[in-house]
């Protein structure tokens, strides 16, 4: 099974539940930035770019932990930013956890093998390593010498640990799709459980040209498909073929909200018109309608699994087919 058998069985109850209950927007996910503080400048990072002038701020834990009461999303990630540097992230996961939520912690590994001393495996946790290509273009993409042996030596020793470990891929327009299948290819040797991976998209804050646009996005995603049979990439086969040009998916902007040291991100994960108070207010004051591919320029070239994966559960119920598709996925 791709996803841990609690987490299917959480995500199940929990849509079925909306369902029935006729809540046509609910997130599945929350994503949670208690600081954009990094220790890294990577290329084509919007965050960094985006929040430079309040980097060094933090929400409070009692903040964080507010905010994860308030969004009903069964998983929390905890990104940002390097999220070990947020001053209450031993507190964090606790808490979260003692909630009963689901973590995917995203971390670009600099620091792993280090929190690996006050860190305890949970079957709630996951953690979510940054890996963009093997040595040279890792740390050509990190701007870091050595970025590529640490995170490797960080979850080699979390694999010792008995960890979850997933890692995070994104394809830019010069990614190499054979130097992704070895770099996966290393990372199961070395026990890694799963594979996100999704294709950039340009923040408005970036300037550089290392994003995709859609042409290109379908050519390189085709061969990631064909991956996908080789190897345990956590990505939907809906998601994949939608990124083929084989699906037809609208946008989910609701589906992974963004709680941040600002405030509630709207109306998406890369998107900012505003910051909203509270989780209530981002939902019921954001015009949902104004946004999608044909609605607003800047999602033109969008195809980002925060916006889409969210339409796949939208859409999994119309078509047998595709019902079929994902359970076998999963079941492999």
């Amino acid at each position: 099974m791709r996803f841990p058998l609690k987490l299917n069985l959480d995500l199940t109850h929990y849509i079925v539940r909306n369902a029935f209950r006729g809540v046509e927007k609910f997130p599945l996910v929350l994503m949670l930035e208690p600081t954009h503080l990094c220790n890294l400048s990577c290329s084509g990072c919007g965050r960094i770019r985006e929040y430079a002038a309040t980097l060094a701020e933090e929400m409070s834990l009692e903040e964080c932990l507010r905010s994860v009461d308030e969004c009903p999303a069964p998983v929390v990630t905890i990104t940002g930013g390097e999220p070990l540097l947020y001053t209450h992230v031993h507190g964090l996961i606790d808490g979260v956890l003692a909630r009963k939520k689901h973590i995917y912690f995203c971390t670009n590994g600099i620091l792993l093998k280090d929190a690996l001393e006050w860190m305890r495996p949970h079957p709630n946790f996951t953690l979510n390593v940054h890996m963009d290509g093997m040595e040279t273009t890792h740390n050509r993409i990190l701007e870091h010498p050595n970025a590529f042996a640490i995170a490797i030596e960080g979850i080699r020793a979390a694999k010792r640990a008995g960890f979850r470990i997933w890692t995070n891929t994104t394809i830019f327009k010069e990614t190499d799709l054979k130097e992704i299948d070895e770099l996966f290819t290393l990372l199961s040797g070395m026990g890694v459980d799963g594979f996100l991976v999704a294709p950039g998209f340009g923040y408005e804050a970036v300037g550089e040209k290392l994003f995709l646009e859609r042409r290109e996005i379908e050519r390189k995603f085709r061969e990631v498909f064909e991956m996908s049979k080789r190897h345990r990439i956590l990505s939907t086969p809906m998601y994949l073929r939608f990124l083929m040009g084989e699906k037809k998916l609208e946008c989910t902007p609701w589906g992974n909200p963004t709680r941040n040291t600002q405030g509630w991100k709207a109306p998406c994960y890369l998107i900012t018109d505003t910051h909203y108070p509270s989780y209530r207010d981002m939902m019921e004051k954001t015009d949902w309608d104004r946004y999608g591919v044909g609605k607003d320029e800047r999602c033109a070239q969008c195809m980002m699994h925060c916006g889409f994966e969210p339409s796949v559960v939208r859409e999994l119920g119309k078509n047998w087919r595709d019902m079929w598709e994902m359970i076998v996925w999963n079941l492999k």
